[in-house]
């Protein structure tokens, strides 16, 4: 975010770079986080908390697969399934973490990962 909004805030830097013309704009904060900006609207996640991380190389490719691939699916960029999406993300990411490289994706089912995303929603809810 420093080097390109040359700044350390992360709204101001996600307003700067807003106004070089992406529209929708997902910043990854690793362990902590992502934070959603789409039409003035903001939307902040945690990252899933998993007991020990193994391995955090391709977290970030994985929260992204997840992200794209969730949009992917339904076909509607609403601020609604942007943010479903995000937190589709972060539930593969914190798969990806938990072994070393792919090994935990290999044989991952959609039943587990329809759990943990579950469990993150439980876990995030405040109503």
């Amino acid at each position: 975010m420093r080097q390109l909004a040359e700044t350390p805030d992360l709204f101001a830097g996600a307003k700067i770079i807003q106004q070089m013309g992406p529209k929708i704009l997902v910043i990854k904060k690793g362990e902590h986080g992502a934070l959603l900006v789409e039409n003035g609207n903001y939307f902040w996640a945690p990252a899933f908390p998993v007991p020990e991380v193994q391995d955090p190389t391709g977290a970030g490719d994985t929260f992204a697969g997840g992200f794209v691939g969730y949009l992917a699916k339904v076909d509607d960029f609403s601020n609604k399934n942007l943010r479903k999406a995000v937190i589709y993300g972060s539930t593969l990411a914190s798969f990806c973490v938990e072994k070393f490289s792919l090994e935990k994706l290999v044989n991952l089912s959609q039943h587990e990962i329809e759990s943990r995303y579950q469990q993150f929603i439980d876990m995030t809810k405040c109503d």
